[in-house]
């Protein structure tokens, strides 16, 4: 990872160091910069503004350029958006998304935690380390922005590294949790700093077709690969692969994923009862039936797959939910509306005599 030393450009990085500084010490996970407001930061999924005047693009792109990487800058330059890993000394790491906003320069800024969370730290279901045992396949994370998809995909490298001696690539833009060697030999590969893009880095990645098509093909000749997707259950993230690629080619992708998927996990983050946020999590074991079902694009009896493959470790949304619930740190209203049937998870908690 390239290495900034704002206090060497301390007129260029002031703003932003001081930015970054209320970040960490109210706890919060990202800063936003927007045109036309005044800079805020996220805490436990709120909004909390640490500025009076709003700001103009101008500004935003005065602090927080100087502090993308070169390729980024680069990158900022040309297409008007770009990614960077950033670190100030004794503040922290983060990354940056640098972006435009109705002509404007925009700024996403995340804090990055300083130690591989374990899966046990996360509250993850129980079942979602099995993840960590899979020998090969593909392994597909979704989720929408923030809701803990990269923290879980680290959570589970760090688990591997625990407990198996393997050879571990990640290939990221930017590299977010750092990993140390312990069982297994750990490399980490950043685009635009240490390999120019994702497809020649092999990045397990769903990000386009090329990608798309590397990783399927690593996971079909024997490794085990994890990514992750902006895709909200089994149905979406299957789809959304196949309809990256030309009509043509849709038939025998779905045939490769038929074959590659190992499981899809898809998450999000809920606010707890007393505050914080907790994952609720759906996973999909692809057996026998799922693989039918992708290959014949029949994707609306996915769901019904968790159920058939709930001894091999499949789980529904809606029974993270009522777990939750169970536990008192979900009220049954909230978990209500966060259900994609609640139906059945009316069902379940009736069960429970909630």
């Amino acid at each position: 990872m390239q290495l900034i030393h704002a206090e060497n450009r301390s007129q260029d990085f002031a703003q932003l160091k001081s930015w970054l500084e209320q970040l960490v010490s109210r706890n919060g996970s990202d800063l936003l910069l927007v045109p036309g407001a005044a800079a805020f930061v996220r805490v436990e999924g709120g909004l909390v503004a640490i500025g009076d005047s709003p700001l103009s693009g101008d500004e935003i792109e005065a602090a927080v350029l100087p502090a993308l990487a070169p390729h980024a800058r680069e990158e900022y330059q040309q297409n008007h958006i770009a990614d960077s890993s950033y670190r100030i000394e004794s503040v922290g790491r983060f990354r940056i998304n640098l972006h435009r906003e109705r002509g404007w320069a925009a700024a996403t800024v995340r804090a990055l935690p300083s130690k591989v969370p374990g899966l046990e730290e996360l509250r993850l279901p129980a079942g979602v380390g099995a993840l960590a045992k899979l020998q090969r396949g593909l392994v597909i994370i979704g989720g929408a922005t923030g809701s803990g998809k990269t923290t879980t995909l680290a959570a589970l490298v760090n688990e591997i590294n625990q407990r198996e001696a393997r050879h571990i690539v990640t290939i990221e833009d930017p590299i977010e949790y750092e990993h140390a060697h312990n069982l297994s030999v750990i490399e980490q590969v950043e685009i635009g700093i240490d390999a120019p893009d994702f497809p020649t880095a092999l990045r397990a990645a769903m990000r386009d077709p090329e990608t798309a098509r590397i990783a399927l093909s690593a996971a079909e000749t024997g490794h085990l690969v994890f990514t992750t997707l902006h895709t909200t259950d089994a149905a979406s993230t299957v789809s959304r692969i196949a309809d990256s690629f030309p009509q043509e080619r849709q038939h025998s992708i779905r045939a490769e994923m038929a074959m590659a998927l190992a499981a899809i996990l898809t998450q999000t983050l809920i606010p707890r009862r007393n505050g914080g946020r907790l994952p609720a999590a759906e996973l999909l074991i692809v057996g026998y039936g799922g693989r039918q079902h992708i290959r014949k694009n029949a994707l609306q009896h996915l769901q019904q797959e968790i159920t058939i493959t709930r001894k091999q470790g499949s789980f529904t949304l809606e029974e993270s939910l009522a777990q939750l619930v169970i536990q008192k740190d979900l009220a049954r209203e909230d978990a209500m509306v966060r259900a994609l049937h609640p139906e059945d998870l009316d069902v379940l908690l009736k069960a429970k005599g909630f």
